[in-house]
This record gives structure tokens, sequence and C-alpha cells, in this order.
């Protein structure tokens, strides 16, 4: 696993809290791996979901860190969104 794959596991579970995610959801990060948001919390992994998020690391870091807006990153095609999309609107949600 990669060190930014584990960083991101760390930060998206520190913005979940105790609330955690109503459904599953796949960030791939491209060139370095994938994780998996789901009701039991962030691991990495490439398991089967939902929803299934694709951007560069530059991307999925500018979302984190709240410089690049979801929905924006999505319509501009820096991040793209294959499966349900009401699931992903959710994840956005989270991310704000």
């Amino acid at each position: 696993m990669s060190d930014i794959v584990t960083e991101a596991v760390v930060a998206l579970t520190e913005k979940l809290g105790s609330e955690g995610f109503d459904g599953s959801a796949k960030f791939v990060i491209e060139g370095e791996g994938a994780l998996v948001i789901d009701g039991s919390g962030v691991h990495a992994g490439d398991d089967d979901t939902d929803v299934t998020l694709t951007a560069s690391a530059e991307t999925f870091k500018a979302i984190l860190d709240g410089e690049e807006n979801a929905t924006t990153a999505f319509m501009t095609g820096k991040l793209s969104v294959d499966g349900d999309m009401g699931t992903a609107m959710k994840l956005a949600g989270v991310l704000a």
C-alpha cells in the first residue's frame, strides 16, 4: 500500500468521525491504489462497491484538503464516477 493511500485512509477516517457511511464507495487513486469507505469505516482495498470514484493523487488530495470541491472536480473531468450517483453525492457531502 502506498503512503498516499495510507494517508488518505487516515484523513477520511477523521472526516467520517463516528458517523460512518451508509453505502459503499471506492476511491481509486491513479498509480497509487484504492481505498473503500463503507459502514465499517475506511480501509485500503479493492472491494466491489456501490460507486467507484477515480482521480489523480493531486486531485484526491485537493478534495480531502478542501481546496477542490468534489462536484466541481467531477464537472471539470478531474474526477470520474462509475456506479450509483446518489451514493457519490452522499459521499460528496461527507467530504465537504
